[in-house]
């Protein structure tokens, strides 16, 4: 099997135009790139497990562009109300809240006991 390379940089270009177009368009994919990168740096900060927090974060956000796509996929077959379109989407934003619900459970889990122990510390609590 050889690898052709022109088509694997089309691919990535494709990708790469993909979440360019996302992240101009779409304010929760901002804001959770954000609230990822700062639960990231608080989990350096406290010298606990990052693969958790990452992979919690991956699994946002590829869910945010899987719903913006089901969105913009719904909206070009159905045009006007609909309601399976209307659940479609639903479905597609549930998926992103219930994988948010998920990670901020992970960042609990994993950020909250060495938060607590900092804190406690400073306060000479611990």
């Amino acid at each position: 099997m050889t690898l052709d390379r022109a088509r694997l940089g089309r691919s990535f270009a494709v990708a790469g135009a993909g979440l360019a177009r996302a992240w101009a368009t779409q304010p929760n994919l901002r804001i959770e790139v954000t609230v990822g990168l700062l639960a990231l740096g608080l989990a350096a900060w406290l010298s606990a497990p990052l693969v958790p927090i990452l992979l919690a974060s991956a699994m946002v956000l590829s869910l945010e562009l899987m719903n913006t796509a089901v969105e913009a996929a719904v909206d070009l077959a159905s045009p006007q109300r609909h309601p399976l379109a209307g659940t479609a989407k639903d479905l597609a934003a549930a998926a992103v809240l219930t994988a948010s619900f998920c990670a901020v459970l992970v960042g609990l889990v994993v950020l909250g006991p060495p938060l607590v122990a900092r804190v406690g510390s400073w306060l000479g609590v611990a």
